[in-house]
């Protein structure tokens, strides 16, 4: 190998690093992937892997006997899957759903899926892991993290502690 063919690989090398985010010395940046979505003007988050669909508000079947933020549930392609009110839930002013509401179909423990219901679902959000903060005291029991995206705080749901209901 040549000394210019030598130094060419170097630099396709380094550039593709450099493109990857993994230049010489630096350390790559982790990111975390969310699911952005608000709720009475505030915007919050789940973690994408967490997140099996997002489908339109349809018609729900009430289910007697059941916790108040839960709204009832719906059948996806055959499997019954329940529906929780996450205005309700988080203890946020109940409003109807409107034309962007949609159901964030979740990911629960030992396979079940959960649906919430929310205003809007935005973006995804990659987040540096250096981005993230511990929630205040306060918001301690559903919200785990905050976060800075584009000037705005995002709270990051703990998606366990959301779909623990009746504890």
């Amino acid at each position: 190998m040549s000394v210019a063919q030598h130094q060419s690989g170097a630099t396709w090398d380094l550039l593709a690093r450099v493109a990857a985010g993994s230049g010489e010395g630096e350390e790559p940046v982790i990111l975390r992937e969310l699911l952005a979505f608000s709720l009475a003007g505030d915007r919050y988050a789940v973690p994408v892997e967490r997140v099996r669909e997002i489908v339109r508000m349809r018609q729900l079947t009430p289910v007697p006997r059941v916790p108040a933020e839960i709204l009832g549930v719906i059948s996806l392609r055959g499997e019954i899957v329940q529906v929780m009110d996450l205005r309700m839930r988080l203890g946020v002013e109940v409003s109807d759903s409107s034309r962007t509401s949609r159901i964030m179909v979740l990911h629960g423990d030992e396979g079940a899926v959960t649906g919430l219901l929310v205003d809007t679902v935005s973006e995804v959000l990659r987040v540096p892991e250096e981005a993230f903060r511990p929630a205040a005291a306060g918001e301690a029991e559903f919200v785990t993290d905050l976060c800075e995206h584009d000037g705005h705080f995002v709270s990051i749901l703990s998606v366990e502690r959301v779909l623990n209901v009746g504890s």
